[in-house]
């Protein structure tokens, strides 16, 4: 899942990125309106946690605009602006969720990972490929019963192919659902992680490689022997 923070403050934003990062978010961090704007125009999120007041304006007017568009993006305002008439404004305005300063990090989360998964289509809870199973809220994933114990990151990349079982999953998709801006697109980071994934999960390996492409889940790769693994 993949988060747009828009946050002037140079102390409270990266905060809120790390702590975000460290729930197995993928998070890019905006300044201004300019700034969050440029980046929401190139990128694809699931959620924008907005401060109310940036340099350069209120971003009332970006989540104005993108409601105009008639975009559905889950917008939470995180301000200091805590009178009902200020919330009533957010709201009006198409915000979706509205938590004032100062705030608990564990609450910002809940709250993020809600609207995140509002923007997705319904779904169960519990994700099952095979003898693989996900517990998306209760953020768990066991093998033939056996709970495994998977990083954030790893948690967020098999979320994506449970999703998307049976399907080709492509490196650019994985890195734009599951990694910011800061990774580099050609870098070996989504191969180095399936190959993390890969030694969690355990034999038979579910994840199969469509060579020069991406990944599958629920399909072993035919001929492991034709190129290294990861």
């Amino acid at each position: 899942m993949r988060v747009l923070v828009l946050e002037d403050d140079p102390d409270l934003g990266p905060v809120v990125a790390a702590r975000l990062r460290g729930e197995g978010f993928a998070v890019d961090l905006a300044r201004t309106l300019a700034e969050a704007d440029l980046k929401l125009s190139v990128n694809r999120y699931d959620c924008v946690v907005a401060d109310r007041s940036v340099p350069d304006g209120d971003s009332l007017t970006l989540l104005a605009e993108h409601r105009r568009t008639g975009s559905a993006l889950p917008f939470l305002l995180l301000t200091a602006l805590d009178t009902v008439s200020d919330r009533v404004a957010g709201f009006e305005h198409g915000a979706d969720d509205y938590l004032v300063k100062p705030f608990a990090f564990a609450e910002l989360v809940v709250r993020v990972r809600a609207l995140c998964r509002r923007e997705r289509p319904a779904r169960l809870p519990v994700l099952r490929a095979g003898d693989l199973e996900v517990d998306l809220p209760r953020r768990r994933v066991s093998r033939a019963g056996v709970l495994l114990s998977l990083s954030a990151k790893e948690f967020s990349v098999l979320e994506v192919l449970m999703l998307r079982a049976g399907e080709v999953v492509t490196r650019t998709e994985l890195i734009e659902r599951c990694w910011d801006e800061a990774a580099e697109p050609m870098s070996n980071v989504v191969d180095v992680l399936i190959g993390q994934l890969r030694r969690r999960l355990g034999p038979p390996d579910p994840i199969g490689t469509v060579r020069g492409v991406g990944y599958r889940l629920g399909e072993a790769d035919p001929n492991p022997a034709a190129g290294a693994r990861t």
